[in-house]
């Protein structure tokens, strides 16, 4: 990984923590997810005309990724629901690396060497630490973890899936204008299905900041998506998740939340936001 690929996955954490704390700030979190999903889709929809149309070989893997986005998502609230996602969602973010170092090697025949492996290990047992420091005397949920490992799963697969085909469509910005464009609706008809006569009045409100947090989201992902095509999968997934510890910065900053406290990670579960 050169300094300058370096330097945009750094980017992507702290715009990806940005914009999951975006996230936490909207109550509702159907509402949230559908603002930043729905500005994905509008933000996608602005890009297609200046870029080029991703090449065929890309389009399995860009329709694949849509779908496994969605099954995410869908854990991702999941999780919320549970309650202790806060605990759940590190571990998430901190096996979704080893599992992107796994697939890569099936699928796209990338092998690490002796000094990345270690790097990729001591990033996942240091972001799947985060989340046990959290348990401290406290009996685990283990719903919450069992979505948190499912979730970790979807990441992997999509980064993997998103990594071999921006590689094959010829254009980065193109692939993630149409993802965007593609798996950005399907929330956005959800959240509209279920409120109806009354969405406009759920929206309105957090319209504004729903639409940062899908820039920033967008801006994050790209700058992923980019650097894969620059770099071995694997080290990319390992170094995005630092976004986890920007997120506890901007809690302990911005939210006055306690870092590592027991009672502390429900609270910070805005840090778990996704992508």
């Amino acid at each position: 990984m050169t300094p300058l690929v370096t330097a945009a996955v750094l980017l992507a954490a702290v715009t990806h923590a940005g914009w999951n704390a975006i996230a936490h700030r909207i109550t509702d979190k159907l509402t949230g997810f559908a603002l930043i999903s729905g500005g994905g889709v509008l933000i996608g929809l602005a890009l297609v005309p200046f870029a080029a149309v991703p090449a065929a070989p890309a389009w399995p893997y860009l329709l694949t990724s849509a779908a496994v986005h969605i099954a995410y998502y869908a854990l991702l609230m999941r999780s919320f629901r549970l309650g202790d996602f806060g605990q759940a969602y590190p571990i998430a973010r901190g096996s979704a690396p080893l599992l992107v170092t796994v697939f890569a090697a099936v699928f796209a025949h990338e092998i690490p060497d002796r000094w990345a492996t270690a790097g990729i290990l001591l990033a996942c047992a240091g972001l799947t630490g985060v989340a046990l420091w959290g348990l401290r005397g406290r009996r685990p949920d283990w719903a919450a973890i069992g979505a948190a490992l499912a979730t970790g799963v979807t990441i992997a697969a999509y980064t993997v899936i998103d990594g071999l085909g921006v590689r094959a469509s010829g254009s980065p910005l193109g692939y993630i204008a149409w993802l965007m464009a593609v798996q950005g609706t399907v929330l956005p008809l959800c959240f509209l299905y279920r409120h109806r006569a009354g969405a406009w009045a759920l929206l309105r409100p957090h319209a504004r900041i729903g639409l940062l947090g899908a820039a920033l989201s967008v801006t994050a992902y790209a700058l992923v998506l980019w650097a894969q095509t620059r770099a071995p999968l694997a080290p990319v997934a390992a170094l995005r998740e630092s976004s986890i510890l920007v997120g506890a910065a901007i809690g302990a900053l911005f939210f006055k939340e306690r870092f590592g406290a027991p009672g502390s990670w429900r609270r910070a579960s805005w840090s778990s936001a996704s992508g």
